[in-house]
């Protein structure tokens, strides 16, 4: 019987190392949830220049970001998670204390290299999660994460904007470059294993990626662009649709209760045992967020982005729960990186996509673009969880 129950959290909860694991994520996530916007603040006011000067750099750090989820898991993989962790820890607080510092120039110069060494957060959360959670609770524990993450996406940039209107611009970018180590350190001294007792294996045994790299992982992948190109358009959609009305007092409500929505999603994602698809859930989220932009009134938009709100932190957890299951134990740390760095890509395409379409076809139609990559998205990994290289990853995938 699916009904809703807290029965499946209490067990995630009560397994040892887990409660410290996602206290450690928690705060690590705060000040990654603020560094896109601390950028653009410190260049734009700090610095004096525009938003585009500020969209280069942000552009450059997101990429560097995605490369560096990659790569951060394939080194867990084989060295261990804390040496990933010593790395981004060191290089964070090098970075983001010096940036106050940095001309532009400068600044752009080592933005990507920033980017590649940064804290790979959902790296280094998920990928123990997976070894400390049995599967059949796996979904909720992701279900708590995405939960989480929503809160800290609530209080990182709201945070950001505080100190830089009532302090300075410079100071956000130092709040970040004591607070991220710390964080980095927390982690590092905690040291959760990433193999589940059973797993362990020599270097010499781990899989080729070929071995693991079928259509239903690369469907899930997809499935992480998708989402967060609805979501990265979204945010972006909401500011300008609100700001066209004479509205855009209230888009910090609106966007605010939109994450409520994510929150709730997730939640009741995590107390069912039914079986939900990541594509069907992406293929939702689109199709609701498309036609959003015939929303007139503030109040109006709050109330139509329930449909999508609901789903965002189920689409990402499923598909991040699905990662989870077909990849290998010895490769695990690199497909949730690679994960990772298509959820990061996603929302580098995302709002700009909208901010282009937004900019030369019409303000109406931010939303459809947004849910329209989406959509996309659904109809390509839906049909790359056809093609399969091995009968176990065809079953695994319509599970």
């Amino acid at each position: 019987m699916n009904r809703i129950s807290l029965t499946p959290y209490r067990e995630v909860l009560a397994t040892p190392g887990v409660k410290m694991l996602l206290l450690g994520g928690l705060l690590a996530r705060v000040p990654y949830a603020a560094m896109g916007l601390s950028l653009t603040l410190y260049i734009r006011f700090g610095l004096d220049l525009g938003y585009f000067e500020a969209g280069v750099a942000g552009a450059l750090f997101v990429i560097g970001s995605a490369i560096g989820s990659t790569m951060h898991g394939r080194i867990a993989d084989r060295y261990g998670i804390r040496l990933v962790l010593a790395l981004a820890t060191v290089s964070m607080g090098a970075f983001w204390l010096s940036v106050g510092t940095m001309s532009y120039p400068v600044l752009l110069a080592v933005a990507l290299p920033a980017g590649v060494l940064n804290l790979p957060v959902f790296v280094v959360v998920r990928q123990p999660l997976a070894a400390l959670i049995p599967e059949r609770n796996r979904r909720t524990a992701y279900a708590l994460d995405s939960t989480l993450v929503e809160i800290t996406f609530m209080i990182g940039p709201a945070a950001a904007t505080s100190m830089a209107a009532m302090v300075a611009p410079t100071v956000i970018p130092l709040a970040i470059g004591i607070w991220a180590p710390l964080a980095g350190a927390f982690l590092w001294w905690l040291n959760p294993r990433t193999r589940a007792p059973g797993e362990e294996s020599s270097p010499h045994d781990r899989p080729t990626r070929r071995s693991w790299m079928t259509g239903p992982m690369l469907a899930m992948f997809l499935v992480g662009v998708g989402a967060t190109v609805a979501l990265g358009g979204t945010d972006m959609a909401v500011i300008s649709l609100l700001e066209y009305s004479g509205q855009l007092q209230y888009a910090w409500i609106v966007l605010a209760v939109w994450a409520f929505y994510s929150m709730v999603g997730g939640f009741l994602l995590g107390a069912s045992r039914r079986e939900l698809s990541p594509v069907w859930l992406v293929a939702i989220l689109g199709a609701t967020t498309v036609p959003l932009g015939l929303t007139g009134q503030w109040w109006l938009l709050a109330l139509a982005l329930i449909p999508s709100g609901l789903v965002c932190a189920p689409t990402i957890a499923t598909s991040v729960d699905k990662v989870s299951r077909l990849a290998p134990a010895a490769a695990r740390g690199e497909a949730m990186g690679m994960h990772g760095s298509a959820v990061t890509l996603g929302i580098a395409v995302g709002g700009p996509l909208t901010g282009w379409v937004v900019d030369n076809i019409g303000v109406q139609w931010g939303f459809a673009a947004a849910g329209a990559g989406a959509v996309l998205a659904a109809v390509a990994a839906g049909a790359l969880t056809r093609v399969s290289a091995h009968p176990r990853d065809r079953l695994s995938a319509s599970a």
